[in-house]
């Protein structure tokens, strides 16, 4: 696998994921929430749940954990995944031709950067 199948999958993904989803609670689970909803008063329970995504994919990011199972899985990293080649690519001139230093300047696949 590469980077070409985990653009694919989460493409694919993504496409399944529609607009909504419908998640059943266990009880510790529902009992966390309760708590998350009556300490932050947010105007619904699904922005807690939007909360909770970009802080698990935060942490994922930030201590290497989403690097560890891309790695594994796809044999990428995200920081390949966001520029849309290899270190390998990157090393050997990438898309400019300059040895990788300009990489990021030559895409055009916005769509792949998560900005925090």
């Amino acid at each position: 696998m590469g980077l070409d199948d985990l653009a694919d999958d989460i493409e694919a993904a993504y496409a399944d994921l529609g607009e909504g989803l419908t998640v059943e609670l266990d009880t510790e689970t529902r009992n966390e929430l309760a708590m998350l909803e009556s300490a932050y008063d947010p105007e619904s329970h699904e922005e807690i749940l939007r909360r909770a995504i970009h802080t698990l994919f935060q942490n994922a990011v930030e201590t290497g954990t989403l690097d560890f199972h891309l790695r594994s899985g796809y044999d990428v990293t995200y920081d390949e995944y966001l520029s849309g080649m290899t270190y390998d690519e990157m090393a050997v001139g990438g898309a400019g031709g300059s040895g990788g230093g300009d990489f990021l300047a030559n895409s055009d696949d916005n769509a792949r950067r998560y900005q925090f």
